[in-house]
């Protein structure tokens, strides 16, 4: 079976937040073991992850650095989160693999993601990134042009555009390393903004893609057969905060988009990958899962998580196909 595995932030850090090399590389490599479970089993697999508070360690050198040097822009901040995670990736997750005895390549694309130029978020920003800064820190940025809002007590943060993803550009490289048998890395942080001219040319901009909705417009476009979105707890839940609160199980595509369009999920944390299970299965994916990052590997069965189904798919077996040794 083909796999896309949507890493969330939790996977990039330590369990306090702590964004340190060290952190980030021991919190990854964490991570790769379960995705090399996945992979030992014998299926098919992408990778796609987050990368909030790498992308925030850049925007807080670009601050301190502003009155000396211009701020990197936020698709170069894209890029080099993209580089810098996914080398990482490569060397925790071929390390977890030869722990089993396998030798699968696995390669890591610097990936961009085609937005609308006329997408409404460009004309009003709204999306928050970065720290509170005092006016006078958050001025320098101003003159280069960056979009701050002030904020009252807290401070001015900066808003930037958060455009819908419409394609990701390298998706027929992707398909030609699955058929090479790598186990890829794409799109890391919803991939580099990029909108396209009139003469086909492509330029990155200033903005931040839900990296969850660009996994599930990348699983369609690779003919994944589950998306799972892997966070911090293991299961959506209704009626949260209240003592009517219980996890999402297993569900059809029509009721979870009842309980959507009832405003059961909060657009800064379950909200979006509920949405992005909801246009996968939509697009003809045969299951999504959200769950626990450590639960991936038991989601693929469909019995962890909260499963949103469009149609039956085969059950999943994460168990090593190799038969053990007499």
């Amino acid at each position: 079976m083909r796999v896309l595995i949507a890493l969330g932030g939790n996977a990039m850090t330590g369990p306090d937040g702590s964004a340190t090399p060290q952190a980030q590389r021991a919190a990854i490599s964490r991570a790769m073991q379960h995705v090399a479970t996945v992979v030992a089993a014998g299926h098919e697999v992408v990778i796609t992850h987050g990368n909030g508070p790498q992308v925030g360690n850049l925007l807080v050198k670009n601050e301190l650095a502003a009155h000396v040097v211009p701020p990197v822009p936020l698709d170069w901040c894209g890029a080099q989160t993209q580089g810098t995670i996914g080398f990482t990736i490569l060397d925790t997750l071929e390390a977890a693999l030869a722990e089993r005895g396998l030798e699968r390549r696995v390669a890591a694309l610097v990936t961009r993601t085609l937005v609308a130029a006329d997408d409404p978020g460009f004309a009003t920003p709204t999306k928050p990134i970065g720290r509170f800064l005092p006016h006078d820190q958050a001025r320098p940025l101003i003159e280069h042009g960056e979009t701050w809002e002030d904020r009252g007590e807290k401070g001015w943060r900066r808003v930037v555009a958060s455009p819908e993803p419409i394609e990701v550009l390298e998706t027929h490289t992707l398909h030609t390393l699955l058929a090479a048998g790598y186990v890829v890395v794409a799109a890391g942080g919803g991939g580099i903004p990029v909108v396209r001219e009139p003469d086909g040319s492509v330029h990155g901009v200033e903005a931040v893609i839900d990296k969850d909705l660009t996994a599930a417009v990348l699983a369609a476009a690779i003919g994944a057969d589950v998306l799972v979105i892997a966070t911090d707890v293991e299961h959506a839940v209704l009626d949260f905060g209240t003592p009517q609160a219980r996890p999402v199980r297993c569900v059809r595509l029509a009721e979870m988009e009842g309980y959507a369009a009832a405003g059961q999920f909060a657009s800064g944390s379950m909200g979006p990958k509920v949405e992005a299970a909801l246009r996968f299965v939509r697009r003809g994916g045969g299951r999504c899962v959200i769950t626990a990052l450590d639960r991936i590997a038991d989601s693929l069965t469909g019995e962890v998580g909260t499963v949103v189904e469009g149609y039956s798919v085969p059950t999943i077996s994460t168990s090593d196909p190799t038969p053990p040794e007499e």
